[in-house]
């Protein structure tokens, strides 16, 4: 059985991504090509679009690059399965716990800031949404 693969712009299309971003993740070790073609172009399997929807995700609750490459270790220790490291679930379960703290932080900015536009709009007289 062959798996697909695909190659870097429709990866970025698909993920949302640019082209810069996959590289320096690239760079930086947080996701490895599967594989290039004869001309060098990279190739990426729906496990390597996986781990960069999840990279996509981790940036806007606040995690670092740092954190996220951690975290990847952990998530792939999981993954190939084997004994469980108490570490790598204890890790991922702070991890998931500063996502949810972060979100509420995320939610509680979200409604000062309607809070706001629905002020300012009452003061010009105009209504809300």
């Amino acid at each position: 059985m062959s798996e697909e693969h695909y190659q870097i712009g429709a990866v970025a299309e698909n993920v949302g991504l640019s082209l810069r971003t996959i590289r320096y993740y690239e760079e930086i070790g947080l996701v490895t090509p599967t594989g290039r073609t004869e001309g060098g172009f990279r190739l990426y399997t729906d496990p390597d679009i996986d781990r960069l929807r999840l990279l996509k995700c981790l940036k806007p609750v606040g995690m670092s690059l740092e954190t996220m490459g951690e975290l990847l270790g952990y998530t792939d220790e999981l993954v190939r399965g084997g004994p469980r490291s108490s570490d790598a679930e204890r890790q991922l379960e702070t991890a998931l716990a500063r996502a949810f703290d972060r979100c509420d932080e995320l939610e509680e900015g979200l409604e000062a800031a309607r809070d706001a536009l629905r002020n300012l709009s009452r003061l010009a007289g105009k209504s809300t949404r």
